[in-house]
Formats: structure tokens, sequence, C-alpha cells
């Protein structure tokens, strides 16, 4: 047995291999090789030392200096998980919860998550706090959620600033209040965190717990898009189309929006898509506006769906199919999309791809007038007087 404070021989060697693998790893003192470092943290990982299988799994993950499997940085992160390191507690959760490398499960993740997480661990508690949000895994809670992300917080997590932020700004486990959210996303944003400097653009935008600036919030929007944030790119899309904040630039607008729709933003691919059914900034085009609302539209977005039943209600850039705008129509009105509602009683109306029906044009019609589209009520009255109904 050894001494009291001397580590036997095999802990002091992985602790060696841990520290070598470290520095090439980053090339601190060593060459900067990821073959090199993982080398070393394979021969101490398989010797039991949890740090080595945790940096092991992380190379694994990201294929650095061995091939990418997320299998095997899963099976390495358990292994180091299993003797307690947090850090893989926390990226086995992570893997649980995204089905990286097994089977997806959120129970599993919220149970890493959580044992991560009591160990003071600032990102488990803040993936934990998620889990509460959603109620993935665990029985929903703002309340518990709420209190997670205030652990991170403290402890100077931008992303748990952030929620808690969002939290403030419903009201969801806390008393809303626009001043607080404020408050958490200015720290959050002041380190540099995109989610958290895009909500901060959007109160500006809005006036909500801070003075109305457009000009404040192209200036944190561009902040979050300069790292990529999509959000932020279709806002300042939006700021440069209505000119908010900015010269008033279609051009410009179409620049953001196609980088937050090469992203998969759905709100980015309904606007550029519309751009180009206008032809604002970019040629016209109605074949490359279908195509635009088409990829939006298959994310749900109800504005894009609209667009394109219109495109198919007239055969622009597709043919000519009521039967289809319908079928748009319906979705986006389901979401409670006014203009869509008015369209669905239009067709209604004159029998446009579905049984001509007085009765549901005028429930269509009813729905978007009560949102106070004016063309709604202007149908509503004139079908109402058609049918000898009152208003």
């Amino acid at each position: 047995m050894a001494a009291p404070g001397v580590r036997n021989a095999d802990e002091a060697h992985q602790m060696e291999l841990y520290d070598k693998g470290e520095r090439h790893y980053f090339g601190d003192g060593l060459e900067q090789s990821y073959e090199k470092a993982a080398a070393c943290y394979r021969e101490a990982a398989e010797s039991g030392y949890a740090p080595a299988q945790f940096r092991l799994g992380v190379c694994c993950f990201y294929g650095q200096g061995v091939e990418q499997s997320y299998a095997e940085a899963a099976k390495w992160y358990g292994r180091a998980a299993e003797q307690g390191d947090a850090w893989a507690q926390d990226n086995l959760g992570l893997c649980y919860e995204f089905g990286w490398g097994v089977e997806q499960s959120y129970a599993e993740a919220a149970k890493w998550y959580g044992r991560a997480a009591d160990q003071g661990y600032d990102w488990a508690q803040s993936h934990l706090g998620v889990c509460y949000y959603n109620g993935n895994g665990v029985v929903q809670s703002y309340g518990e959620a709420v209190k997670l992300y205030r652990k991170a917080a403290d402890q100077g997590n931008t992303a748990a600033q952030n929620n808690l932020g969002l939290c403030y700004q419903y009201g969801h486990g806390v008393g809303q209040s626009f001043d607080r959210a404020v408050m958490w996303f200015k720290l959050a944003a002041d380190l540099e965190d995109a989610n958290a400097q895009t909500n901060l653009g959007f109160f500006y935008y809005n006036g909500w717990g801070v003075p109305q600036s457009y000009e404040e919030a192209v200036r944190w929007f561009n902040l979050a898009a300069g790292q990529g944030d999509a959000v932020a790119q279709f806002n300042l899309g939006v700021c440069h189309e209505r000119g908010r904040g900015v010269p008033q630039s279609y051009e410009e607008a179409v620049n953001w929006y196609r980088m937050a729709a090469n992203q998969g933003y759905g709100d980015a691919q309904g606007n550029l898509g519309y751009c180009y059914d206008k032809g604002w900034g970019v040629p016209q085009s109605h074949e490359e506006a279908v195509r635009w609302y088409r990829m939006a539209a298959d994310q749900g977005n109800a504005c894009a769906q609209n667009n394109l039943g219109v495109c198919y209600e007239h055969g622009r850039g597709v043919r000519q199919s009521y039967g289809e705008a319908v079928r748009l129509y319906r979705m986006a009105a389901d979401q409670g999309y006014d203009y869509a509602q008015n369209n669905l009683g239009l067709c209604y109306e004159y029998g446009q791809g579905v049984e001509q029906s007085y009765d549901e044009a005028i429930r269509w019609y009813r729905m978007a007038a009560d949102q106070d589209l004016s063309q709604a009520r202007e149908n509503l009255r004139r079908c109402l007087k058609l049918c000898g109904k009152k208003i």
C-alpha cells in the first residue's frame, strides 16, 4: 500500500501520459498533434484514468487524431462518467439527448445531467434546466428550470444567463419582468453569447425594458450575426428591408436573409422567397420564390405556406392547382395565420379546390376578421349580405 500523500506508480504514470496528451492537444511546449494526444489519452484511458477517458471521448467525438465515432465517444464518456467525472457525465447526457452514438433517451440524458449538476458543474445545471423547462425526461417544471439556470448563471454560464432572461421575458417560473430579462441578457451578451446578443437586440428593437432604439438593436444583431447566429442575420435582413436603424436596402436585406436561409432558418427562407417573388434586391423569379417558400413551408412556416398557396392558386412558378393551394392555405390557417384564413374563405366562397360553401367561407373570414384583417372584414360583410345573414 502506498504511503499517505504519495501516489502509486501506476497513477503517476497515468497522470504523466494525460499531461503529455494535453500538451500535444493544445501545442503547449510540445508539437501540436491530435494523433499524439489521442495516443497518450488512450494509453492512460485503457488503464482506467477517468480524465483521459473523457479526453479520448472528445477526440472520438470530433475525429481529432482518431476516426470520428459518436459510439466510441459515448463509450469513453460512459467509462469516465461511471467514475464520477462531471464533464464526462454532462457529455454523456448530451449523447443521450441527441442520440449521438447511443439510443436517444431524454430520461438517460436527464439522469447524467443530474449527476454532474449535483457536483456543481454549471453546464450540466444549464442542460438539466432545459430538460425541466421542456419536460424532457423529467416532470415539466419552470420553477425547477429557474433554480438550475440560476445556479449555473451565478457561475457565469452564459447559456443559463440567457435562458434565465427568457424566463423573465415570458414569466416562466418567475414574475414576468422585462427589466430583469434585460439584466440577464446583458450579462451574457457582454460575454459574447450570440443568443443573448440577439435577444437583447430584439428588446431594443421593441423598447422592452430599455429605451426603444433601432440603432442599438442593429448593433447587437451585428455582433451576434458576426458569430453566425441565424436569427440575428434574419433580424438584420428585416432592419435593412424596412430601413430601421440602417439605410433601407433590399440588396442588403437579401444578403442577410440568404445567410440565415442557408443555415435552414425558416423565417429567412420565407422572406427570401418573398424578395424573389417581388423582385426586391434580386431579379424577379417566381421559380426561385417557390423554391424558398417550399423550404420554409416544409418546416411549418405559416407565412410561407400561405405564399406558396398563392403561387399554386395563380400558377406562378408552379403548375396551377387550386387543390394544392387549398391544402397549403389550410395548413397555414390551422396555425391561425390570418391571410391564409382569408384565402381559404375565398376558396370556399367561389368553390375553388373545394366544394362551394358560404358557411365555410363565413367561418374562415370570421377567424381572420377577428384578428383585425381588413380585407377579411370586407369579405365577411359581402358574404353575409349575399346569404342574407346579419353581420
